[in-house]
């Protein structure tokens, strides 16, 4: 009884102490704001995070101190003024008693690197990428990634945190990331940070605010399709049917092993979740989109397309209507965004053809006409016919640094692939004239010039002839059009063409004529 009483003593004695001391203030910040980050320099700073209802948080940097209060949520943002490339700087927040303080600070240029999987492509995988990681370790890179989580919940924080670039840090961040970025410091000599959000496979609709794409009307069907799924897709009966499916595999490949037998094909696949995947609508804008928004920035790398190329003609509207979704997100004005064009992929064709492929090249040229402040890198000489995933990402990621040099830097170097302009019908032949950005046009390999085709009014393409008759000017021909009236250029999945300028650069897909093609209508 006595042992009793004792006990019940001091747990009362405790439970007293503890109710009677302070309370350790709540004060955390998402993943962005740790060791090692970078911060972008001549813009404001925002940083935010959560504390106690009602608190006062103070936020120092440098000279810097600037209070503020959390909200009735807990949540608080500050806004620092602008500061020159540098560093390192400390960041000291402060809440009460609690305090977190974010070491290593650097400020220099910040880049967005999305899209689906030739961004996510890392370095390790590239071509060279033995002879380029011996020289990776550039501690003013630094390099921070955002898991893949595909939802409908807007996010505000991810499990990451940045890390300086050394060989096994930039082995699994992505090549085009991490050459982009290596070549924007080597040229301005300040820090960089890089943000890789890219999930391999995704649709471009998946990295827009589901309620924009409702407003907008003209994608009812791809969201009706969806909401069909959203009501009857089962995955936990799936999965046990995967199991069901497996196990009767497996007896068959154990009998067929036994009897000395080669394994049985039609090995079930494990089922993907298509509710938390990369095509849902609005489930990356909220899963790897929506914890970085906000965050000061240069501007974003884009590589993406392939998972949209059946649709498009709908890309044409929905590409740009991303972007601006982003800017608009963002509140950071137009800030650049520059893509890279499909890749030449699947079997050469040697008779000219429709290309879905061609299709998506040209919706994503039409984006520049669409926005400003964008910029596209064509690629169109660097894929691989039996490869998605080709693996030259250094000449991808110059292409788009000479973008962002020139624009953003105030370099002066030819950063634009040849792009066509206008043409006129000169008797049997087409005179294309091209807009070449400070350079001239040229060929690569041979002074024949190949990828063009040619039709008249029956809209039968046939092989061209082609020859630059100027700077900026081609004319094409065939002895089996004599009235011709449109012109394509590099039109196919994969095109034998070699129309550039003496930069390498080559010259952009396109065709003269509008007429219908193969996804059109497709939603």
């Amino acid at each position: 009884m006595l042992t009793r009483w004792l006990q019940c003593g001091v747990l009362a004695a405790l439970f007293a102490f503890l109710m009677s001391a302070p309370l350790q203030a709540e004060l955390s910040m998402p993943a962005l704001f740790t060791d090692h980050m970078v911060l972008q320099r001549d813009m404001p700073i925002h940083l935010w995070g959560s504390a106690d209802k009602g608190a006062k948080v103070t936020v120092t940097l440098g000279d810097q101190a600037v209070s503020v209060d959390a909200d009735d949520q807990g949540k608080w943002k500050a806004e620092l003024k602008q500061l020159p490339a540098g560093g390192p700087h400390e960041v000291v927040v402060r809440s009460g008693d609690a305090e977190k303080v974010i070491h290593d600070v650097l400020v220099g240029e910040v880049w967005v690197c999305s899209g689906q999987s030739n961004m996510q492509f890392d370095v390790n995988g590239a071509v060279g990428s033995d002879f380029d990681l011996l020289t990776a370790d550039i501690p003013q890179i630094r390099l921070i990634s955002v898991p893949q989580v595909g939802v409908q919940e807007p996010q505000e924080d991810f499990n990451g945190k940045w890390e300086l670039c050394t060989p096994e840090t930039a082995a699994r961040f992505s090549a085009v990331g991490f050459f982009f970025g290596r070549q924007i410091h080597a040229a301005l000599d300040v820090p960089v940070g890089l943000i890789d959000n890219s999930w391999g496979g995704s649709s471009a609709e998946a990295w827009v605010d589901r309620e924009l794409l409702k407003s907008e009307g003209k994608y009812d069907e791809l969201l009706e399709r969806w909401e069909k799924t959203e009501a009857t897709y089962d995955h936990d009966k799936a999965v046990e049917m995967f199991k069901e499916s497996m196990t009767a595999w497996q007896e068959k490949a154990n009998k067929a092993k036994a009897e000395g037998k080669p394994e049985p094909g039609g090995r079930p696949r494990a089922p993907r979740n298509p509710l938390t995947g990369q095509h849902r609508p609005g489930n990356l804008y909220n899963g790897v989109l929506n914890p970085i928004i906000g965050y000061s920035i240069r501007g974003t790398i884009w590589y993406q397309g392939e998972s949209n190329a059946g649709r498009a003609y709908q890309y044409r509207e929905l590409f740009p209507l991303m972007i601006q979704n982003w800017r608009d997100r963002w509140g950071q004005g137009d800030f650049p965004f520059y893509w890279v064009q499909l890749a030449d992929f699947l079997q050469e064709k040697d008779q000219p053809s429709d290309s879905a492929w061609a299709e998506l090249r040209e919706a994503q040229t039409m984006t520049l006409d669409r926005l400003p402040n964008t910029g596209q890198a064509v690629i169109i000489d660097l894929g691989e016919a039996e490869d998605i995933h080709p693996r030259n990402k250094l000449d991808v990621a110059k292409r788009l640094a000479r973008l962002a040099l020139a624009n953003e830097y105030k370099f002066n170097i030819v950063h634009e692939s040849p792009r066509y302009k206008s043409m006129k019908v000169e008797g049997k032949s087409i005179v294309l004239d091209f807009d070449t950005f400070g350079s001239r046009l040229d060929s690569f390999d041979t002074k024949a010039l190949k990828g063009f085709t040619i039709a008249g009014e029956d809209k039968k393409f046939y092989n061209a002839n082609a020859q630059i008759t100027g700077p900026n000017q081609v004319r094409v021909s065939s002895p089996d059009v004599p009235k011709p009236v449109a012109v394509r250029y590099a039109w196919a999945d994969n095109p034998v063409a070699n129309l550039q300028n003496p930069e390498g650069l080559p010259a952009t897909p396109f065709r003269t004529d509008d007429w219908d093609g193969v996804t059109k209508g497709a939603n």
